[in-house]
């Protein structure tokens, strides 16, 4: 059986500063006894968040109580921005708490932030191209001073409905499928609208995406590796089901049992942007096994 391993799998840059923070942020409130805390899971992956929690991490939600107790983080409390970012309201909310505020925030989805900001600020209205309910795609939203819709679909497109005074602001959430961002970009189009578009999809998305086909073109089974509620997983294994039906999208190396191999055939893995480069590896040793 060959075993490939595509190049891109595993955490791109922004989960790896993220969690990078969150782990070096539990080490300092270990010795300094503070309380920490993420304002939701750090990242769309059960076992870092699994970790973290046993390392002291708390989880906070939107109404800043902890996930498991409902208590609030005291004075002094050092919070953790996720990864995906929050809106410019939540932001002026964790200041106002006077708690240390430590922000992962994906630079690329800052960028984003100030985009939406500066062009709705001007009058323009703003298209974001993603899911409506993932928490990067809320966060933008909030930085929108606006109008602004969410598009996820072709029917979401069709049903636009904004002014066209002034040319229509699309970005897109940085893990959408860019072929999928390129059709409902040209479905604005022939609806009338000027738009100016930004291609907000992150290169490491893209180069995952682009090299995630390309092994499922060669490949006789392709098991791609990621949380449940990882956005950018689900679209990987919707990409690699496309060219091979053989597909497989898994959590950990005991999914493995449900997978169906051929002594001869040609497996390939890929992973989502959170999953960590241990589960990988133990995916693919255990794949070479069979």
């Amino acid at each position: 059986m060959k075993v490939t391993v595509a190049k891109s799998a595993g955490f791109c840059f922004g989960v790896k500063r993220a969690v990078g923070l969150a782990y070096s942020e539990a080490e300092k409130a270990a010795e300094a006894g503070r309380f920490v805390c993420t304002l939701g899971p750090v990242i769309h992956n059960e076992y870092v968040v699994e970790d973290l929690a046993a390392k002291g991490v708390r989880i906070i939600g939107d109404d800043l109580r902890t996930a498991d107790t409902g208590e609030t983080p005291p004075d002094g409390a050092a919070v953790i921005v996720r990864s995906h970012g929050i809106t410019e309201e939540m932001h002026e909310k964790l200041k106002a708490r006077g708690w240390t505020v430590v922000d992962a925030t994906c630079p690329f989805v800052s960028k984003i932030h100030g985009i939406v900001s500066e062009k709705s600020t001007a009058g323009h209205p703003v298209v974001i191209i993603g899911s409506p309910d993932h928490p990067e795609v809320r966060g933008i939203c909030g930085w929108v001073k606006g109008p602004c819709a969410v598009v996820e679909t072709k029917e979401d497109a069709e049903r636009l409905n904004l002014s066209r005074e002034k040319a229509l602001c699309v970005v897109s959430q940085t893990t959408f499928n860019l072929n999928k961002f390129q059709e409902l970009v040209e479905i604005i189009k022939q609806l009338g609208y000027h738009v100016v578009v930004t291609n907000t999809i992150c290169n490491a998305t893209q180069e995952r995406q682009e090299e995630a086909l390309a092994l499922a073109k060669q490949s006789d089974t392709m098991i791609v590796i990621g949380g449940r509620s990882s956005s950018n997983t689900q679209k990987l294994y919707e990409i690699c089901r496309s060219e091979c039906k053989n597909t497989y999208y898994i959590q950990d190396p005991d999914d493995l049992a449900a997978v169906c191999f051929q002594s001869d055939s040609c497996v390939g893995i890929t992973a989502g942007a959170s999953t960590p480069n241990t589960i990988i590896q133990e995916v693919s040793l255990k794949c070479q096994k069979n």
